[in-house]
């Protein structure tokens, strides 16, 4: 089963649910978060820039100009990552920001994989 955490904000390019990663990052830039929370949340994102790859391609064309439909998913096996993001989700749950976990064995066309995720656009039809 993958796992995706998400806001019930729409990303524009995807059209999909804002992830965590962006939701944090929109409320930090902002000025948001104490000082206390922008610590963490960048602790928090430092780890993720150090310990998952950042994806080649986030959509099936490979048109320059293709847009970015595709969406992150977690592997199962990602334990330590998928705990991090409950950390980031209770950043956003202090700011009362819905958060929303994502679960599905059938995440789409797969357009990037590594150990600890998948990149995948949805199959036609499903939302």
């Amino acid at each position: 089963m993958f796992i995706r955490f998400a806001i019930t904000k729409h990303d524009e390019d995807s059209q999909e649910p804002q992830g965590l990663f962006q939701a944090v990052t929109e409320l930090r830039d902002g000025g948001h978060l104490s000082d206390e929370e922008r610590i963490a949340a960048n602790k928090i994102l430092g780890w993720f820039n150090k310990n998952l790859p950042v994806p080649k391609r986030f959509s099936r064309s490979s048109k320059s100009t293709a847009k970015s439909k595709a969406i992150s998913w977690f592997k199962p096996s990602a334990h330590e990552h998928i705990r991090r993001m409950q950390d980031l989700a209770g950043i956003l749950y202090a700011h009362d920001i819905p958060i929303k976990i994502h679960k599905t064995r059938r995440p789409g066309y797969v357009v990037y994989e590594d150990e600890y995720q998948i990149v995948s656009e949805h199959f036609y039809g499903r939302k």
